[in-house]
């Protein structure tokens, strides 16, 4: 029975090229647009490089300082001291590094000046990141420890700065802000998309101009934890938190009188909700608009659809009179339509990813995005399947559901 009603879909698309165009245009349109937003929600969100580990990570990256009355507030990140003394120190995670926020440093090529994405990190950030080297290798302990002088750069730095085609520039300088670095490591970048680990330049901390002595709480840094297994999380929050709540008050009060500190170790999805939102009304605010732009991209390109459907489905009338005057019931004629509609919609989805794929590869070519490497894995395949049954099951069920309550008499007549 199924592939009879596959048969008819195909006859039906056939016979009427101007419907099946409006129809699969509107349906791959649509769905071409929500495969390549999962795809960028997937490449935001999702476990990649060179974060790999995103998924057993946690993040302590902001702190806010109040009083108990909310009448001032200081939101930032943390001191390296700060996150040495109650991070750094953490027994259960597989390990934990502290790293800078993003700064900028100038360098200069046959007098042209290039501004540079920099990082400051402890040695442990090459372990807890999964970073590929393309050359050399990552400092250690020791170099940190000595203050030496050295960077890794990425491959896009390396073919700016050095004309040595070919060659390899490990071993040699890099002036930055008037300061000689010996390059050690060169890496694949980190696409601009992830804040924590994207740089041109990777300095130890105790380079120049990392400011890490800061002796106050707030400063320029947030740490990642580690977890050797997801379901150590809990434990490493719990352990976290009651570091926290150690923290004597004279150190909390400060130079402006504070008296709540309040600073998570948060998975990085919870981590970027909170950081714009972190009251309960301002999260559901936020799903609620999510809803509606999802709602919008999915529920009025399947309202068209109906309208579409109902007009093709009409002129089947005297078929589904001869049908039911046979004894074809309503609910056989309603599952016909169902899945003659799904059937089309599936061949939507086929064009719609072939579609998705030369977007993403544009995008990806293209340079918009430093490092991007959007893709339509199988979690994002999965979830565009699933968009198609839905979107082919919304925009069928109302016509097919109509025309099987036709009469005999008026499904013969018209």
């Amino acid at each position: 029975m199924l592939s009879n009603y596959i048969k008819i879909a195909w006859k039906v698309l056939l016979r009427h090229p101007f419907y099946t165009f409006i129809t699969l245009f509107g349906i791959s349109l649509t769905l071409t647009v929500l495969m390549v937003l999962t795809s960028f929600l997937d490449h935001l969100f999702g476990a990649h490089y060179p974060e790999n580990n995103r998924d057993r990570s946690l993040y302590i990256a902001t702190m806010m300082l109040t009083d108990s009355a909310e009448t001032s507030m200081s939101t930032g990140p943390a001191s390296f001291r700060f996150l040495s003394r109650y991070a750094k120190s953490l027994k259960t995670p597989e390990n934990v590094t502290i790293i800078s926020n993003f700064s900028f440093s100038n360098t200069y090529i046959n007098g042209k000046k290039i501004k540079l994405n920099t990082k400051y990190t402890d040695a442990a950030f090459w372990h807890v990141m999964g970073f590929e080297f393309l050359e050399g290798k990552p400092y250690n302990e020791q170099h940190t420890k000595s203050g030496e002088h050295v960077v890794v750069i990425t491959d896009d730095l390396r073919n700016q700065y050095f004309e040595k085609k070919g060659q390899t520039v490990i071993g040699q300088n890099i002036e930055i802000e008037g300061i000689d670095y010996k390059v050690i490591g060169i890496v694949k970048g980190s696409p601009a998309t992830r804040l924590y680990t994207y740089s041109d330049v990777y300095f130890p901390y105790t380079a120049p101009k990392s400011n890490y002595e800061n002796k106050g709480m707030q400063g320029s840094y947030i740490a990642i934890a580690l977890a050797k297994d997801q379901t150590d999380i809990p434990a490493i929050q719990s352990e976290f938190d009651s570091g926290i709540k150690s923290i004597p008050m004279s150190e909390i009060r400060g130079e402006r009188k504070f008296n709540i500190l309040i600073i998570k170790a948060e998975e990085y999805f919870d981590h970027f909700l909170n950081t714009f939102a972190r009251r309960d009304q301002d999260k559901l605010m936020l799903y609620s608009m999510t809803a509606l732009v999802i709602l919008m991209f999915i529920g009025l390109p399947a309202i068209n659809l109906v309208n579409v459907n109902v007009s093709r489905i009409l002129e089947r009338a005297s078929e589904i009179g001869v049908r039911k005057a046979f004894g074809a019931p309503s609910k056989a004629l309603l599952w016909q339509f169902i899945i003659e509609n799904i059937f089309i919609t599936c061949i939507g989805g086929v064009l719609a990813l072939g579609l998705s794929y030369l977007i993403i590869y544009l995008i990806n070519s293209s340079g918009w995005i430093p490092y991007a490497d959007l893709t339509i894995n199988f979690a994002v395949f999965l979830i565009s399947v699933g968009v198609c049954l839905m979107f082919g099951f919304l925009s069928g069920v109302l016509p097919a559901f109509r025309m099987s309550r036709l009469k005999i008499v008026d499904a013969l007549k018209g």
